[in-house]
C-alpha cells in the first residue's frame, strides 16, 4: 500500500519510464496498458492464472478510468464466465466470488482529450465488500448463471443485473465456446465477461473518499 499510495499524483508517463515501457498513443486498442504497468510496478505474481493479482495476498487489482466528472467512465472487466467448464457451483465458490473477495482500486484519469502520457494516477483504495454489497452481487450472479444452466445465455443482455453485468468477451464475434447446461444438452456461444457497472465502482469510490 505505501508503493501504491506513492503513485497517487504521478502521470503514466512517468512511470512507463521507471519501467522502461512504451506509452501507446491510445488505449482504446490497449485498454490492459494501464493495468500490466501498475501490476509490474506493484509485483503483481498471478499473471494469467485463475487466482487474485497479489496471490499470496488475495488482493486483485484494478484500473478504473475516471472521467472529467469524477465518474467512472465505463463498466469494470473482472473475469471471464467459465461456460465450458459449467457454473453450477455455490456463490462463495466462483471465481467472481474470489477475484472481489480484495480489490485495490486504482483510479486513473481517463480525459479523451488528454494524451495517455499526462494522465495522473489517482489515490488507490483498498477495497473490500460488505454484506449489503455482498448480497447485491450474489443475487446478481445467481441469476445470470441460472440462466446460462438453463440455455437461456443468448437472452442475457447488458441490461441485466442491477450491479453485474455480463458482456461478450472475444476478439470478434466467429469466437465460439461450448456451454455446458443444466440438463446436460451442449450450446456454442461466443466467450463472455463479469462486470462491475460503473454505479457500483462509483458508489465504492464516493463511500471511501467522503469519509
Amino acid at each position: 500500500m505505501a508503493r501504491a499510495e506513492a503513485l497517487a499524483g504521478v502521470t503514466l508517463a512517468t512511470l512507463a519510464h521507471h519501467l522502461n515501457t512504451p506509452i501507446p498513443a491510445q488505449l482504446r486498442h490497449a485498454k490492459g496498458w494501464v493495468g500490466q504497468i501498475l501490476e509490474a510496478w506493484l509485483g503483481a505474481d498471478a499473471a494469467s492464472l485463475a487466482e487474485p493479482d497479489f496471490q499470496q495476498l488475495g488482493i486483485e487489482l484494478k484500473s478504473l478510468p475516471i472521467g472529467a466528472n469524477g465518474q467512472p467512465r465505463e463498466s469494470t472487466y473482472v473475469c471471464t464466465v467459465p461456460l465450458e467448464d459449467g457454473i453450477d457451483m455455490p456463490w462463495e465458490q466462483s471465481w467472481l466470488r474470489r477475484k472481489l473477495a480484495k480489490v485495490l482500486w486504482f483510479p486513473v484519469e481517463a480525459n479523451p482529450h488528454l494524451p495517455v502520457a499526462d494522465r495522473r494516477l489517482g489515490r488507490p483504495l483498498l477495497w473490500q465488500p460488505d454484506s449489503e454489497e455482498i448480497a447485491l452481487l450474489q443475487r446478481d450472479w445467481e441469476d445470470l448463471t441460472d440462466a446460462i444452466c438453463h440455455g437461456e445465455i443468448d437472452q442475457i443482455t447488458a441490461h441485466w443485473g442491477s450491479v453485474l453485468q455480463i458482456r461478450p468477451k472475444a476478439a470478434n464475434s466467429r469466437v465460439v465456446v461450448s456451454v455446458a447446461t443444466a440438463d446436460g444438452t451442449t450450446l456454442h456461444a461466443n466467450p463472455r465477461g463479469f462486470y462491475l457497472r460503473p454505479t457500483f465502482t462509483q458508489a465504492i469510490l464516493q463511500r471511501h473518499f467522503s469519509r
